[in-house]
């Protein structure tokens, strides 16, 4: 008994001008000329991802390459970073809205990689002629009222579970870590414009699936993604988006984390 190929039979030519097709959309055309070290690699890359991954799906151009965007961000992964920063702007997605990706990974990442992210994205804006820096997109110059307009964002989505969670910490720690998530990732970040709020939930669910090791993050940014409106058919495909970024062990381990929501 053999198994059988569960896609119908795909002529090797074709799948490699779709992919071809998919580069010149986010680069401009190839140069096939320029040596490769490496061209097999390059070849099953180029066809993997270009053709197999990008014509799998729901997602628009757009929206794919804000999720490359903000894996290689979390990755660190700066000269494709680099690649897929012009790849972005290339399809149409704004500065503004490229930077918003990278500013929100703040609580995830921490400052130092968001910083060394936003130091190879404003390299390709200057690199393009745009002005930095950036229009501003916070909404609010009240410091002190941070922490309600935090919990305004939050409590929708998430409820009261981590401040319930961390209650039996020490004090000051029982109340300071939940406001500090409360305040910062909500108040400072899910309030800014730029993004829409499915947009900002997609991407941290992809940036989530890309550190490993959040399964217990992953099942309640899966059910926000689908709160704010992301169908369940966008959030998979989202996620295998990210598998030849991140591979198969943590995208398929998002996957079930998320697949019963």
């Amino acid at each position: 008994m053999t198994a059988e190929d569960p896609r119908s039979p795909q002529d090797t030519e074709a799948r490699r001008e779709q992919a071809e097709a998919t580069f010149a959309r986010l680069f401009g055309p190839r140069d096939r000329d320029v040596h490769e070290d490496d061209p097999e690699l390059m070849e099953i890359l180029r066809c993997f991802i270009f053709a197999d991954v990008f014509g799998t799906g729901v997602l628009d151009d757009r929206t794919r390459e804000l999720i490359t965007v903000t894996v290689l961000a979390c990755m660190q992964t700066l000269p494709q970073l680099t690649a897929h920063t012009a790849g972005a702007l290339h399809v149409g997605v704004t500065p503004v809205q490229i930077r918003e990706a990278v500013y929100q990974l703040a609580p995830f990442i921490g400052f130092p990689r968001t910083l060394n992210a936003l130091s190879t994205i404003n390299a390709v804006f200057r690199d393009r002629g745009i002005p930095l820096p950036l229009p501003a997109q916070g909404t609010e110059d009240d410091d002190a009222g941070r922490y309600q307009r935090g919990l305004a964002e939050q409590l929708p989505l998430y409820g009261t579970e981590i401040r319930d969670n961390l209650a039996d910490l020490p004090e000051p720690f029982n109340e300071a870590l939940p406001r500090f998530l409360t305040e910062f990732c909500f108040g400072d970040f899910y309030t800014r414009g730029g993004l829409t709020r499915a947009e900002r939930e997609l991407l941290v669910l992809c940036a989530l699936a890309t550190l490993g090791d959040t399964a217990a993050q992953l099942g309640p940014h899966g059910r926000a993604c689908l709160q704010v409106g992301n169908s369940r058919q966008t959030v998979v495909a989202a996620l295998v988006h990210c598998f030849p970024y991140i591979g198969f062990p943590r995208t398929v381990a998002a996957i079930r984390a998320v697949k019963e929501l």
